[in-house]
């Protein structure tokens, strides 16, 4: 029986987190070999992509294997420097117009791409082998883990003010995390609040920080849900003037946890950013999530995780599991049977059906791939509920 009453907490990071400015310039990196590819006539299904970005004082490495259009290293430094300017740092330790860009690219291993090429009869396989996970309750608009949904909500509108010139006093990094008490199985309200902000001003202190950032944890949370009893922690450690990878390196795909449901699901362990879609580790938990947003949409169940497994290599799963956690109103093993039956789920099949040969990437570096309103031009397209009707339809 599934515990009832209880608190949760999950974390979010800023696009400015120095980890998150490294899964922008990877993510700007895949984009804009799509980008390019179209524009050079290239198949966008040979197009490969695996860079990862470390950053640290006024120095960017960028490292990994490619293959598709010809972007010169000159090119990929000024993908890194707009990215960086775009977030907002221009501080001495780290700015984008100062910080050495180092590019280290090289061309995808043949062993890899043998396995992975559709030839002949063979489609094309997974970039990888792996497990990956997606996950869908009832407890908010989007269908995700409400201590991770509204944590990402206080950092975007913190984020809008700072672009928007709102409020000056902001610097790029930050940090927040939501504590919800969870009563009769419904997130109710916030007992704790941890909001971790850079600023300009040295001389700010914690209280004024707060002074600027309350209105906005206000507005992010469901009414209600802040009471007397609420504790909040704004900048702790009582100063974070030095932040960004000037007071911390970044690394590409450091934040997985951050990037998917909050540590209220499983993760397969894989990354997101600077990958295209042959590689499962992204797209196959896109495919994933689609799939339990929708069972859930369908009111099949109000919660919903499904695991997928792969081969490098091969094109099918391996393996499909569902579990609607005591929640559901069809048979788990049904709905394994019908899912493949509704979208196929190769990296191709998923490319297709999500349409992902597209620059859609840079966007979901920060603030969650999940709970997102899908774009006109095919963003988030993971996240449209577009066969809820023939899930009802199937097991009416």
């Amino acid at each position: 029986m599934a515990r009832k009453n209880y608190l949760f907490t999950s974390e979010s990071v800023s696009e400015g987190h120095p980890d998150k400015v490294c899964d922008r310039i990877s993510d700007e990196i895949v984009d804009e070999f799509f980008r390019e590819g179209a524009k050079a006539g290239v198949d966008p299904y040979v197009i490969r992509v695996a860079a990862e970005t470390l950053c640290t004082t006024n120095r960017v490495v960028i490292a990994g294997e490619v293959r598709g259009p010809h972007l010169a290293f000159e090119h990929i430094e000024g993908l890194a420097r707009k990215a960086i300017k775009d977030i907002g740092y221009e501080q001495e330790g780290f700015h984008w117009q100062n910080a050495k860009v180092e590019v280290l690219l090289h061309e995808q291993s043949a062993d890899i791409a043998q396995g992975v090429d559709a030839a002949g009869n063979k489609d094309e396989g997974a970039g990888d082998q792996g497990i990956m996970f997606g996950y869908a309750v009832r407890e908010t608009p989007d269908l995700m883990p409400a201590p991770l949904y509204y944590s990402h909500k206080i950092l975007e509108k913190l984020a809008q003010a700072r672009h928007s010139g709102k409020e000056k006093g902001l610097g790029p990094d930050a940090k927040s995390q939501v504590t919800v008490r969870y009563a009769d199985g419904k997130p109710v309200e916030a007992t704790q609040i941890v909001l971790s902000h850079q600023h300009v001003d040295e001389s700010l202190s914690p209280e004024d920080i707060r002074r600027i950032v309350e209105p906005y944890i206000r507005e992010a949370l469901p009414q209600g849900w802040i009471t007397d009893g609420t504790v909040w922690h704004v900048n702790p450690t009582g100063k974070f003037f030095i932040g960004g990878p000037d007071g911390d390196a970044g690394l590409t795909g450091r934040k997985i946890i951050v990037d998917t449901y909050g540590g209220a699901a499983p993760h397969g362990g894989g990354a997101f950013s600077g990958k295209d879609p042959t590689k499962v580790d992204r797209s196959a938990a896109y495919a994933a999530r689609y799939l339990a947003k929708n069972v859930v949409a369908a009111g099949l169940a109000d919660r919903a995780t499904i695991q997928l497994a792969y081969a490098i290599g091969v094109a099918e799963p391996l393996s499909i599991y569902v579990d609607l956690h005591g929640t559901g109103h069809v048979a788990e093993d049904k709905l394994e049977a019908v899912l493949p039956q509704i979208m196929r789920l190769s990296p191709r099949g998923i490319r297709e059906h999500l349409q992902l040969n597209r620059p859609i990437y840079a966007r979901t570096s920060a603030y969650g791939h999940f709970g997102r309103t899908p774009d006109a031009d095919g963003g988030f397209s993971w996240e449209k509920t577009d066969i809820a009707d023939k899930l009802k339809a199937h097991f009416s």
